[in-house]
């Protein structure tokens, strides 16, 4: 039986879209919903499709290791953690990007999942550098830590597909324009006709955000879903559309390298995300 994640933007769509129906009792007609895919009433995955999902993340972000889940990058302040490097900023020291570790144990909490005691209350990472985290990284609360993130892959999962599911009106609303915002919607359905574009989508919203927030973005550019999505070119549903969207993601990805401060030398990275864009024409 199919798990269905309604989703926040379906009260948007409505009164944008009236024709639209955002229930979850199916696919058109009454007849069974595609799986794996996005429709207006949500995104639906059968457990064997989210854990096949949550696996491939795991594996783009973490090689599939248990001790990427614990990472703290070079030039980076702050550590990376769980299967989608969930960022958890040292207390005191924000980042433009979107710190998402904490919002992932808030939604656990929600769910009653049991955790280590010290994260139910934490405030900030209890490392407040890198030198400092690779010194823990046998120390009996990191272990912890793996144990819990390896644990919770399925949590950590749903996290991200919610996170998807709560993009649309997010991103209409940092749109100016009905031509761009009708072209948001329309590549988004079209790239999530196949289950392939369902995987790409859920993926790069995790890996580089939904593309909402000024501060991530270089010379006043972004990076993130939503940059995408705008960046595609004409193509037809399907199969075409997943393809566009990975070279659309390829041009995005390459004009932030571009534009970064040169100090940050992100070119390093250029390889590794060229070849988890190219997953994106692929699937799970």
């Amino acid at each position: 039986m199919k798990r269905h994640f309604i989703s926040a933007f379906c009260a948007v769509l409505l009164i944008s879209s009236p024709l639209i129906s955002c229930t979850s009792s199916g696919g058109r007609n009454g007849g069974p919903a595609p799986t794996p895919a996005i429709t207006k009433g949500g995104i639906q995955l059968s457990p064997s499709e989210s854990t096949a999902i949550g696996r491939k993340i795991w594996q783009n972000e973490c090689s599939g290791t248990i001790e990427g889940l614990t990472s703290w990058n070079k030039g980076e302040d702050f550590p990376s953690l769980g299967i989608g490097h969930f960022i958890w900023y040292v207390k005191g020291r924000p980042a433009p990007f979107d710190e998402s570790f904490p919002k992932l144990i808030a939604f656990m909490k929600t769910r009653r999942v049991p955790m280590p005691g010290w994260l139910l209350n934490a405030n900030g990472s209890p490392w407040t550098s890198r030198n400092q985290f690779l010194a823990a990284q046998n120390s009996p609360q990191m272990k912890e830590l793996r144990n819990f993130l390896a644990n919770t892959v399925q949590h950590q999962t749903d996290f991200i597909v919610f996170r998807l599911e709560n993009a649309m009106p997010k991103m209409l609303a940092q749109t100016s324009g009905a031509k761009d915002k009708a072209r948001l919607q329309a590549n988004f359905y079209k790239v999530a006709e196949s289950g392939t574009g369902v995987y790409a989508l859920i993926d790069y919203v995790n890996f580089k955000g939904e593309g909402i927030k000024k501060e991530e973005r270089y010379k006043g550019v972004g990076w993130g879903m939503r940059d995408v999505l705008l960046e595609m070119r004409d193509t037809a549903g399907g199969r075409a559309a997943a393809n566009e969207y990975s070279e659309a993601a390829k041009r995005v990805l390459q004009r932030r390298i571009k534009n970064s401060p040169p100090e940050r030398g992100e070119s390093r990275w250029l390889r590794g995300w060229m070849n988890r864009c190219e997953t994106y024409k692929k699937g799970i």
